[in-house]
């Protein structure tokens, strides 16, 4: 039954636990450890527990990756508000820490959650890496400076101060994106609402603070809560099929590396113009820029390699039938003949001898076929002891080169102490710009065959 998966009673503890939350505020207004500490972190640890319970059809980096966002938040607000009660106060660096990696783990659950797939390539996954620290930090850098006379503190505190509002909007824009290039959906809408919520609570606590009107434990910091327990719960639905191009995704990353490379431009032109932390984040961007690009080279080269061997013959290494017929496609339009060749007495080889000693005779017999033909011409196997030729050229040339091949197979092989001899029979068709040509190749190499002509010549 559905109600038997743990998703479904989760949701159910952590919507009471909600309501419970928001109506224990309302009857009692004074801040108190319970309803701030332990209730209000205890929605957000339930909100990661939901994101990794979530079911098999969901991309399980997206649902790792929230999980970790949520509860590495949940592990923050936690820090903070212990300090609002109690004396012994934990430094305010763990609470800040956590809060700036909870955004580049929600990225990449957000990036992943409008996909179906359940696995993540490495340039996929690099992308949306170099997506959320490049554009995240070079855009807190390029509001560092202005933000530095609105904001007490330091750099180091500005940064953090202005690195959440940036981060919240890169992704409502993110989101806002895929939400257009991809169908409607319950998911979507959640998805949508939860960080609509979550980065509002985010933008009003921080205006509430500049202008000395934030008071601690108000209603409007039930949205961060509900906005994580909307995202988690987004996971546990399918998504449509998604329209969205990787091309997208790599383009972003070209240009988030072309920001942090702008960033580092500036900083080396005017030294001290930005602090040098905040040069950190466009390191790594360049650096996993080229991690990226080593990863795109091997497949690349992966992708050439399965291509051509998915073309070629794995015994002799000639091109196989699937590259000939591609290659008569585009040999209609030239002058030229087809050559079907099968081996004559090749079978009593391999009932005599064993398949071994008849695998070598077929690799020598393509070595001497290879050293007969000229360098336009094109040998492949098709299979078992027949290989054809595509041959550039006038008809009566194609005539030398069919006897030049027989002559080939005129004296024997020598193959593991066998003297092994075999003839062979070759069926011409010259091109004239018919669609038939294998066909005509293939009736005449039968007829040379059953005529003993050695080469037959339609």
């Amino acid at each position: 039954m559905q109600f038997s998966r743990p998703y479904l009673g989760l949701k159910w503890i952590a919507a009471v636990l909600l309501a419970s939350h928001l109506v224990s505020r309302w009857i009692f207004p004074e801040n108190n450890i319970f309803i701030d500490l332990v209730l209000f972190n205890l929605i957000g640890l339930f909100a990661a527990i939901i994101a990794l319970s979530a079911p098999a059809h969901t991309d399980r980096v997206s649902a790792i990756s929230f999980g970790f966002a949520a509860l590495i938040w949940s592990m923050g607000s936690f820090f903070s508000t212990w300090n609002s009660f109690f004396e012994i106060q934990i430094p305010n660096g763990f609470s800040d820490f956590c809060y700036a990696i909870f955004y580049p783990l929600v990225f990449l659950s957000v990036s992943r959650s409008f996909t179906q797939k359940r696995s993540i390539s490495a340039l996929e996954l690099l992308d949306t890496v170099i997506i959320a620290v490049g554009f995240t930090s070079v855009l807190t850098a390029f509001f560092l400076k202005p933000a530095m006379l609105t904001f007490s503190g330091n750099s180091w505190q500005v940064f953090l101060s202005i690195l959440y509002p940036v981060g919240d909007i890169v992704l409502v824009a993110m989101v806002a994106v895929y939400f257009l290039l991809n169908p409607f959906s319950f998911q979507s809408l959640l998805l949508t609402t939860g960080l609509l919520s979550f980065a509002s609570s985010d933008l009003f606590f921080i205006w509430a603070s500049i202008n000395d009107k934030y008071e601690f434990g108000s209603i409007t910091d039930d949205g961060w809560i509900l906005g994580l327990l909307l995202l988690a719960t987004s996971l546990t639905y399918s998504s449509p099929k998604s329209r969205f191009s990787e091309k997208i995704s790599s383009v972003s990353a070209t240009i988030a590396l072309i920001a942090s490379s702008t960033l580092l431009g500036i900083a080396a032109i005017s030294p001290g113009y930005f602090p040098n932390f905040i040069l950190i984040p466009g390191f790594i961007t360049i650096a996993l820029a080229f991690i990226r690009m080593s990863f795109a080279l091997q497949e690349a080269n992966t992708a050439v390699s399965e291509r051509v061997l998915a073309r070629t013959d794995e015994l002799t290494t000639l091109p196989n039938r699937r590259r000939l017929i591609s290659e008569i496609q585009s040999f209609a339009v030239r002058k030229g003949s087809l050559l079907l060749l099968d081996l004559d007495g090749f079978k009593p080889v391999n009932d005599t001898y064993g398949h071994e000693v008849g695998d070598k005779v077929l690799q020598q017999v393509a070595q001497r076929f290879s050293r007969a033909l000229p360098n336009n011409a094109l040998l492949a196997r098709l299979g078992g002891d027949e290989f054809g030729i595509l041959v550039d050229g006038s008809n009566e040339s194609v005539m030398e080169i069919a006897l030049a091949l027989r002559g080939t197979l005129s004296y024997p092989f020598l193959i593991d102490g066998h003297e092994v001899s075999i003839g062979v029979s070759i069926g011409i068709a010259d091109n004239d710009g018919a669609a038939d040509l294998l066909q005509r190749a293939d009736n005449a190499m039968y007829a040379a065959k059953r005529q003993a002509l050695g080469v037959c010549q339609l």
